[in-house]
């Protein structure tokens, strides 16, 4: 059984919207941050970003700045830029990118059924991170980037989905300048109890992306319930549903920094002891699971697995990237993913010629670049009530900010 919940959005007027909805501040460059918040009035970056351009700023993650964050907010609800709804709603968004279309339901997940693992974990949190966003949260009293959330393919909620497309216009449309096309409906009020009730006939569904939006919203839930706060919206996150079948799963590529002593040849030695290794004559990612290519010295590599080397009924140990870290990583002497400042990710879109660049300009070592897994892996780890490596999955759709807000004090 899984529960969506309907809720009260704020969320910006419909001749705002493309101004107002971003991408997450930290994908842009600080010069083109800078740009759009100077050039653009209504972009949520002025109230994720209060202070920018700022001469003196208050401590980043601190208490100071989430206040400053919390006035940008009421801000904007203030000069109306931001509304909410009278009453609460279901939401389904679709994005339209040049090779995919990502269709699904954003609406509130249960914590209680986090908390229950009826919604499942793939990805370890750190603590600190976990903690600073609780108190983000806590302060701020708004989420405003979806949790993405996998479930089985389902043609009863797939009929649903295509019956809001077909009732009316969508109350967003536009195109941003990735040349991704946003639309989303309000889900009419005869359609709420059908979307619940066939969510409610799923067994499990699984968080995709945002494990620690996930876990900071269950920590201030369980928060409030010690401390017999109001609860508010905060028995739910939000969260953006999409079935399995339609994610794009990609990997992330690691790349080692310089080492000292680092001598070619004998790691070639050491690897080979663990697999076949071949010479390529150009740049490529692997061709299938278990099979890693790797650049060093101005030279690519392909290499595959002994097959002994493979525990194929272990849901992580049979994961190319968990026996990178265990078995190869440890060449390095890098031992645990989570602390050492060793290894940089580099998410599976970005092309090979730029990560060869760094390595050839001396920022790397080397690079190991592995084959995507997919999310019957994932499925198959989160069931077992393990966890994957960090930067296992680099999974899309990447929803923009600010298209609808949770207000976390919201009664409703």
């Amino acid at each position: 059984m899984t529960k969506i919940h309907p809720f009260r959005a704020i969320r910006p007027v419909r001749d705002k919207v493309h101004l107002v909805a971003t991408r997450p501040y930290y994908s842009y460059k600080k010069n083109v941050l800078q740009a759009k918040i100077q050039d653009n009035p209504f972009t949520l970056l002025h109230i994720i970003n209060p202070e920018i351009g700022n001469t003196k700023n208050t401590l980043s993650n601190s208490i100071e700045r989430f206040k400053l964050v919390t006035k940008r907010y009421q801000e904007f609800l203030e000069k109306e830029t931001l509304i909410q709804e009278s009453l609460p709603k279901l939401y389904v968004y679709r994005q339209t990118t040049p090779t995919n279309t990502f269709s699904g339901i954003i609406a509130g997940a249960d914590v209680q059924e986090y908390l229950d693992d009826k919604i499942k974990k793939h990805e370890e949190t750190l603590t600190d991170r976990e903690n600073m966003f609780t108190q983000y949260l806590d302060v701020v009293g708004y989420n405003a980037e979806p949790v993405l959330i996998a479930y089985q393919d389902n043609t009863v909620i797939d009929a649903l989905l295509n019956e809001t497309f077909l009732s009316n216009r969508p109350e967003y449309e536009f195109s941003t300048t990735d040349l991704i096309k946003h639309e989303l409906w309000i889900v009419p009020n005869h359609l709420h109890q059908p979307f619940i009730d066939a969510f409610e006939n799923l067994h499990a569904v699984y968080i995709a992306d945002g494990h620690h939006r996930s876990a900071s919203s269950v920590s201030l839930y369980k928060k409030r319930t010690s401390t017999h706060q109001p609860l508010g919206s905060s028995a739910s996150f939000l969260a953006y549903f999409v079935k399995e079948s339609a994610l794009n799963i990609m990997e992330f590529q690691r790349l080692v920094r310089n080492q000292k002593d680092f001598d070619l040849e004998k790691f070639l030695y050491s690897l080979g002891k663990l697999g076949t290794i071949t010479s390529l004559p150009s740049s490529r990612k692997p061709l299938k699971n278990h099979e890693i290519t790797f650049y060093a010295s101005g030279r690519w590599f392909a290499f595959e697995w002994n097959a002994i080397e493979i525990d194929t009924d272990h849901p992580t140990l049979s994961l190319d990237a968990e026996m990178l870290t265990v078995k190869v990583l440890g060449l390095f002497n890098i031992r645990d993913l989570k602390t050492s400042q060793d290894v940089e990710f580099f998410p599976g879109n970005i092309p090979l010629s730029t990560l060869e660049k760094e390595i050839d300009q001396n920022h790397f070592q080397i690079g190991f670049f592995l084959y995507p897994v997919n999310f019957s892996q994932v499925r198959k780890v989160a069931d077992a009530g393990m966890f994957m490596p960090p930067k296992s999955t680099f999974i899309e759709p990447k929803l923009r900010s600010g298209l609808t807000i949770l207000d976390i004090n919201d009664p409703q």
